[in-house]
């Protein structure tokens, strides 16, 4: 069975939240072996906050590059059907034929960067009509001023967000914006023996 997506337990920890929501969105518990989840764990929270404390400044890009890419050789030595595939800058966009649409096209996900007062990952999981249907692991009770950022709450294993592209695809920090493209950052994820449908 496909478990519900999980909310991040602290402040800090939306990267492996949202990467290990990607796993979870893309293939069922029973497929999935614990190892990933420990090393999905292990690898993030790598930052130092203020006072330096380990992970209070949640993940780096270079652990995001360095997770997918282990990803990516856990499924080539048959662990799991799963590929990945790091984006970064002028990559990160839903232009036409870009990978980002591509990944959401075919039936996979996608875990990128974006802005809500401060960096954040969330999971991307469709595309509908330039609507971007998102998994934010962030906890939030009450809906958005701005109408166009729907809360969605009947979607438990797919998604929590309905956001219209154009507004992902905003050079400025602001809330689900990708924002400047220099600092732009998506890890693609595939289930390489199924098409996965979302419910």
């Amino acid at each position: 069975m496909n478990n519900p997506l999980r909310y991040q337990l602290t402040e800090y920890d939306c990267g492996p939240t949202s990467m290990l929501n990607a796993v979870s969105y893309l293939f069922r518990r029973e497929e999935i072996p614990p190892e990933i989840v420990r090393c999905t764990t292990l690898y993030c929270l790598d930052c130092y906050g203020a006072d330096g404390a380990c992970g209070k400044c949640g993940t780096s890009c270079m652990a995001m590059m360095y997770l997918s890419n282990w990803i990516n050789s856990f499924g080539q030595a048959g662990h799991l059907p799963i590929s990945s595939r790091y984006l970064s800058g002028r990559d990160v966009h839903f232009g036409p034929d870009s990978p980002l649409r591509e990944t959401l096209l075919q039936g996979g996900a996608a875990v990128v960067r974006v802005d809500l007062e401060g960096w954040h990952y969330v999971l991307l999981t469709d595309l509908r009509d330039e609507q971007v249907c998102l998994f934010d692991p962030y906890y939030r009770p009450e809906p958005f001023a701005d109408p166009v950022l729907q809360m969605v709450a009947d979607h438990p294993t797919a998604y929590n967000r309905i956001i219209p592209v154009n507004y992902m695809e905003r050079e400025t920090q602001e809330v689900y914006a990708f924002g400047p493209v220099a600092g732009r950052e998506a890890v693609l994820l595939f289930h390489e023996q199924a098409a996965h449908s979302a419910p």
